[in-house]
């Protein structure tokens, strides 16, 4: 499919209007990173602990500010989550953070609990010592079936009481999204008796919150993750490097590792001007960057490398404006499919997954222009420095042997 025919822009004569583009960009989100006081990591990365809790109405920040500073977590990062889900509407989400203080497991321990008694004490749910039914687990459900036995099963009873109570969790976190306002929703749950609702009544309270999920990471694993993230990076970049010079030139090479630099400088400047943490999604999503950007310039190369033959007269510059507009709608059609599948992503796709969907969103745009406006310049402007001006004097040395064997 072929968006445009018989294209002839002169892509190498606009190319410092994309050196300019690329260096506000960089300058802007270069000096967004050193304001903030470097990259900002998330908790994977620097060590700490999250808490995500979910509320039956909206998320009371100040309230949870308050209790918060009143246990001593003054410092904690609270993050709102208000997400739109086609099928479920508006969730009242937050995500608490807080950095790990201290040495060993035990602070990090000790810092989870904290933020839970903070929660709890500020929201009332430990009434008369009973536990919250929004936040136990399955087996503390099962333990206390087992102790109260309100089915009246006798020596039968753990089987049954565990399955009951799987079921009673399943209904809770499923069709209720982790919050029962009532025991009464649980009556169509199998084996939920009214005997059973009646303990379930007199043994637990329902709090107007449940903790969703806590992620503990430690300092020592956070600088690892780091440094093996960095690693990986690098080892794909070198590769890349060697496959390109290998199979074309090393300027080739060399032009595409710069322009694959530029788009992870650039991407990692928009995350500090938009105030996105770097976590391992999106580590995962600048490795695709890498792959998906070398992928266009490698492409483009290519083609820059089969009109070397058919355009032995011409300039350099001509021949490389030559292969751009030849693989352009090639490349409007994939960069903008992607582009349109990372876009919904990012609108759609929650929270959790932004990050990620919003490093590929940049990359993908960012990754498409420097193919032809930085990668492709960079190789122009070294043949230039060299003197090679005409596509006879430039390629590798088995372009070379083929084209003076075809003159032959």
């Amino acid at each position: 499919m072929e968006f445009f025919k018989n294209v002839n822009v002169d892509w190498m004569g606009k190319a410092k209007y994309f050196v300019a583009l690329s260096a506000i960009l960089l300058i802007a989100g270069w000096t967004a990173i050193l304001k903030n006081g470097g990259i900002k990591y998330g908790i994977d990365f620097r060590g700490g602990t999250l808490v995500y809790v979910r509320f039956a109405g909206p998320a009371p920040v100040d309230q949870i500010r308050k209790g918060l500073a009143a246990a001593g977590l003054a410092d904690s990062s609270i993050q709102t989550i208000s997400d739109t889900v086609l099928s479920s509407g508006a969730q009242n989400d937050v995500v608490i953070g807080l950095d790990k203080k201290g040495e060993g497991d035990e602070s990090l321990d000790a810092g989870k609990q904290a933020i839970l008694d903070a929660l709890h004490k500020t929201f009332g749910t430990a009434a008369d010592g009973k536990l919250d039914f929004n936040s136990v687990s399955k087996d503390s459900l099962a333990g206390y079936l087992i102790q109260k036995d309100p089915l009246l099963l006798g020596s039968t009873a753990a089987d049954r009481y565990n399955q009951l109570a799987q079921r009673l969790v399943a209904v809770r976190d499923t069709e209720h999204s982790g919050i029962l306002t009532s025991f009464d929703e649980l009556k169509n749950v199998d084996g939920a008796s009214p005997a059973v609702i009646s303990s379930l009544n007199s043994g637990f309270v329902l709090g107007n919150f449940a903790i969703r999920n806590v992620e503990v990471v430690g300092p020592k694993v956070g600088a690892q993750l780091r440094r093996q993230a960095f690693f990986a990076t690098l080892y794909a970049l070198a590769g890349m490097l060697v496959y390109i010079a290998f199979r074309f030139e090393w300027v080739y090479g060399v032009a595409a590792v710069i322009a694959v630099f530029h788009d992870v400088l650039i991407t990692l400047g928009f995350f500090a001007l938009f105030h996105y943490e770097i976590s391992l999604t999106v580590i995962a999503a600048l490795l695709t960057l890498v792959g998906y950007s070398m992928n266009d310039t490698i492409v483009i190369f290519d083609r820059v490398r089969e009109d070397l033959r058919l355009m032995r007269k011409d300039s350099f510059p001509d021949v490389v404006n030559k292969a751009i507009n030849q693989t352009l709608s090639r490349t409007i059609l994939t960069s903008g499919l992607t582009f349109l599948t990372v876009l919904v992503l990012f609108l759609l796709g929650g929270e959790v997954l932004r990050p990620f969907s919003f490093a590929m969103v940049v990359g993908v745009v960012v990754g498409t222009y420097s193919s032809f406006g930085i990668a492709a310049p960079i190789v122009v402007w070294w043949n230039k420095y060299r003197g090679q001006g005409t596509a006879v004097s430039v390629g590798s040395a088995a372009d070379k042997r083929v084209m003076a064997a075809a003159r032959r």
